[in-house]
């Protein structure tokens, strides 16, 4: 059944979702398992690092004021009393005229304010004695690292949101988190439609294409910090197809479907919404590629109607799922970055909607570039895998050269605060 629809800008189709975000419970897990997950819990400093004055280097620790007439001509001799290794505590007083040998981490002796690094010593022994001789002067706090000088008690190491990676698991080792507090992976479901869909290992047939959009998404849920779902494909029967909605539905924080929002004789998803009682946020963007994408919800839970085709599809998630999934997981950062840079090759393809070409960027001379890659058309699959950025160009501009100056979506970078914008006519040949 043919629905009258209207138009919608991008920053509104965003804003429009996000007013539907949620953040996701708290759960423990092992720091072994924790690598790639978000914190649900800020990190604080419960204790200084470091705990203690310590050496940072392997070397003797001295007073310094022993070496202040030292020099090349007239070297400072200085006994060494003992040795003590990292974790191991001084247990001699030092006094005027000693010092005491000492290896990385090991904690200050407390009469010693220097630490004279191993080759700026010649080591001698006399009569069963260890002593050192030195040809500079040191003052206090030379090569010493001090307690609490990286970080003080009660600091805030990591937000509430951040991604866990090997640096960030050597802060939480580092403070004693056995177990991490990490967010919920939200659970994404995925429907493919159309009959004509073949599964990945299939052999093709006439009138048939293999189905990427599934295993794509899949990738894309994943990347974003999320856990996809997959229950299959949708055949061309309403009444099957709503029942495995609305019984998916139970099962996940938010489904995807690829495929079936247009207005086609199987496209059964607005029917399905409807049936449903779903609120339709909206029904067409003005955009391309994907003005069909549809987003509607059904008691507090999202359903992303994505184009059926590849290039569509894969903007639509990472423009309005993406956002949605990061916010989930308590980033302060879920937007697509955008920054300002220029084209390589010329674009002449006039544009009614706000376009987004896939592009691959380059850095050079602190600067950004964008070159469009493949055919910019919404069914092509493989210039996605080169794609790190989409260009996007303003509707109702009649292309672009290479040099000029456009937005560019940076894919795969934790993010921005700044919802997206819409873009604007930069040139003046498109005002």
């Amino acid at each position: 059944m043919f629905e009258e629809r209207t138009a919608i800008q991008v920053s509104e189709a965003v804003k429009k979702v996000m007013e539907f975000s949620r953040e996701g419970e708290k759960e423990y897990i092992d720091i072994e398992n924790a690598d790639g997950r978000y914190l649900a819990e800020a990190v604080i400093a419960d204790h200084n690092i470091p705990p203690f004055d310590r050496s940072p280097l392997d070397g003797f620790a001295v007073r310094s004021e022993d070496t202040k007439n030292a020099s090349g001509e007239h070297p400072v001799r200085l006994e060494v009393i003992e040795t003590v290794g990292a974790g191991g505590v001084p247990s001699l007083e030092v006094k005027p005229g000693q010092a005491v040998r000492v290896m990385t981490g090991t904690i200050m002796p407390e009469d010693c304010d220097a630490i004279v690094m191993f080759e700026l010593t010649k080591e001698i022994e006399e009569e069963g004695r260890q002593y050192i001789e030195i040809k500079r002067t040191f003052k206090e706090g030379d090569f010493v690292s001090f307690e609490g000088e990286e970080t003080q008690k009660g600091d805030v190491l990591l937000e509430a949101g951040s991604r866990i990676h090997a640096g960030v698991i050597a802060v939480l080792a580092t403070f004693g988190y056995k177990e991490v507090p990490v967010v919920k992976k939200p659970v994404i479901g995925i429907y493919a439609t159309g009959t004509e869909l073949l599964d990945v290992g299939e052999p093709l047939e006439p009138g048939k294409i293999r189905n990427s959009n599934a295993y794509m998404i899949q990738a894309q849920i994943r990347q974003a910090g999320g856990e996809p779902v997959y229950f299959g494909q949708l055949i061309d029967d309403f009444d099957l197809s709503f029942n495995a909605v609305s019984n998916a539905l139970e099962k996940v924080d938010a489904l995807i479907t690829t495929g079936g929002v247009s207005v086609g004789d199987f496209d059964f998803l607005p029917e399905i919404y409807a049936k449903l009682g779903a609120n339709v946020l909206f029904n067409k963007i003005a955009m391309r590629p994907g003005s069909v994408t549809t987003v509607a919800e059904a008691d507090g839970k999202l359903l992303f109607g994505l184009s059926g085709n590849p290039s569509a599809c894969f903007v639509g998630f990472e423009l309005y799922t993406r956002p949605w999934i990061k916010k989930y997981l308590y980033s302060r950062t879920p937007y697509v970055e955008t920054v300002k840079g220029s084209l390589t090759k010329d674009f002449p393809k006039p544009n009614p909607f706000t376009r987004f070409i896939r592009s691959k960027t380059d850095f050079a001379d602190g600067k950004i570039t964008a070159s469009p890659v493949g055919m910019d058309k919404s069914q092509v699959v493989t210039s996605l895998a080169h794609t790190d950025a989409l260009v996007a160009v303003p509707g109702g501009s009649r292309g672009y050269k290479a040099g000029d100056e456009v937005d560019i979506l940076l894919l795969n970078r934790e993010g921005s605060e700044v919802p997206l914008k819409d873009p604007l006519k930069t040139r003046k040949e498109n005002e």
